[in-house]
């Protein structure tokens, strides 16, 4: 396999959107990444473009999209004290929907910061 080098990626993983990473890929998964902390090197390594799952999962088995959102407004609506948690990989707009949700439903919101 040809190695392929990539100087000046960018990581969005966390929000400070490091941009001076250099990523080395054997051309179907990135092997080595030089200047992330390990935030960013954990989603580089551990996210390919290939899918690995089915459009939605319910209780570990393959189900349609519909099916699933049904499932979670279920689950949230059971829920004592839902807890909306993570959003650092998601864009702005989904983190507003987000807050709105937990809003609604008399949940909290949490992020990965408070390990």
């Amino acid at each position: 396999m040809e190695l392929t080098i990539v100087k000046n990626a960018t990581c969005t993983f966390c929000g400070c959107v490091c941009d001076d990473i250099e990523l080395h890929a054997d051309g179907e998964r990135i092997t080595h990444t030089k200047a992330a902390c390990v935030l960013g090197t954990s989603w580089f390594k551990n996210h390919t473009a290939e899918r690995l799952y089915p459009d939605a999962l319910i209780d570990g088995q393959p189900a349609s999209v519909e099916d699933a959102i049904q499932a979670a407004a279920d689950h949230l609506y059971q829920a004592d004290m839902p807890l909306v948690y993570g959003l650092s990989n998601v864009t702005c707009e989904t983190q507003r929907e987000a807050v709105a949700l937990a809003e609604l439903i008399g949940g909290v919101i949490d992020s990965h910061t408070s390990l």
